[in-house]
């Protein structure tokens, strides 16, 4: 390997391990996460996606919100949280626009059959 390719292997590695030092190396508080998927009524997914979509709105201490549509199955989407904290996310269930937009989308909503909560260390 040459000195060039071999410095930049290096970098990368130092860089991959930089990135996945747990959070409370970098952070007094822990971050919290959720992925869940959530099954619509019968062809209703992508109204239930513009629900989720006009909720998406200010939501303090929301680090990312991705609504992603799941290739296997027509009425199903995955739904991925990171919050700078538990209590943040608790807070944004009370908001109005979330609470309006749970409102309307609660007769279409068919489930929740998977439900993960994460402990989000890395990322962009």
């Amino acid at each position: 390997m040459n000195h060039n390719r071999r410095d930049m292997l290096g970098l990368t590695v130092a860089a991959i391990t930089a990135s996945a030092i747990p959070a409370t190396a970098h952070e007094t508080s822990p971050k919290f996460g959720l992925i869940g998927q959530m099954l619509s009524t019968p062809g209703k997914r992508d109204e239930l996606v513009g629900y989720l979509k006009d909720a998406i709105g200010a939501m303090p201490g929301c680090l990312a919100y991705v609504v992603a549509l799941d290739t296997a199955n027509p009425d199903a989407m995955w739904v991925t949280e990171v919050w700078d904290s538990r209590e943040s996310h608790a807070a944004s269930l009370k908001l109005p626009a979330v609470r309006a937009a749970i409102a309307k989308a609660r007769p279409i909503i068919a489930g929740f059959p998977q439900h993960f909560e994460t402990l989000p260390v890395a990322g962009v």
